[in-house]
């Protein structure tokens, strides 16, 4: 699952340009980074094929019982297997290709866990420590666990409580919700700098875009 068809190019200069504006504020460097998912759930998959086995017996029981109730022939018993197998396919198959019934088969807190790993992986592949002062901040949005994450630097985290987090994650949800999830990142960004600016992240006069302001999409 890729996110990168999900943004035109118009999309991408409109999240840069609002990197670029909320860096103007501020001595914090933004990373948005955009996935399409976190991590792979084949237990999902597992548990769509056991749940389609039950369908498999019902239909298998209705071919015996349900055009005559003279008891069971050769050939419906041979065909038990074809029906619980045929039914455990289809079940799996949905779940691989509709994303709200394979995260209904996932545990909430696995989904938590996979976004919180990815942030930090993405957090490490981005390099956004490498600031002078540690201002970076990673906002992450991970589209089919529905989850937004955002991680700040040692510098940032001194002076900013995570839980002030909470509207810009807010911001970007209503987008996505809205349809429009590049203007509740560009919301997003833009209430990041407001946030960072009161907390006194102010920017200094050799201030310089140590991070890319493009949008990482996945």
């Amino acid at each position: 699952m890729s996110a990168s068809h999900l943004f035109s190019d118009a999309d991408r200069e409109r999240i840069e340009q609002a990197v670029r504006d909320a860096e103007a504020r501020t001595s914090g460097e933004i990373v948005p980074v955009i996935v399409g998912t976190s991590g792979a759930y084949p237990s999902a998959l597992w548990k769509a094929a056991m749940i389609g086995v039950i369908p498999g017996l019902l239909i298998h029981e209705w071919l015996v019982l349900g055009p005559s109730d003279w008891g069971m022939s050769v050939w419906a018993v041979q065909i038990m297997p074809l029906t619980m197998i045929l039914g455990a396919l289809l079940f799996a198959g949905a779940a691989r290709m509709i994303p709200a019934f394979q995260r209904w088969l996932i545990p909430g807190s696995r989904l938590i866990e996979s976004v919180h790993a990815r942030a930090q992986q993405a957090f490490l592949d981005n390099e956004v420590f490498q600031t002078r002062e540690r201002t970076g901040i990673l906002i992450l949005v991970s589209l089919f666990e529905h989850r937004v994450e955002v991680m700040g630097d040692t510098g940032i985290n001194d002076k900013v409580d995570p839980d002030d987090w909470a509207d810009v994650v807010a911001d970007i949800i209503a987008g996505i919700k809205n349809g429009d999830a590049t203007g509740g990142l560009v919301a997003a960004i833009d209430r990041c700098g407001q946030l960072l600016e009161n907390a006194g992240v102010e920017r200094r006069d050799d201030d310089s875009d140590e991070l890319s302001n493009a949008p990482r999409i996945h």
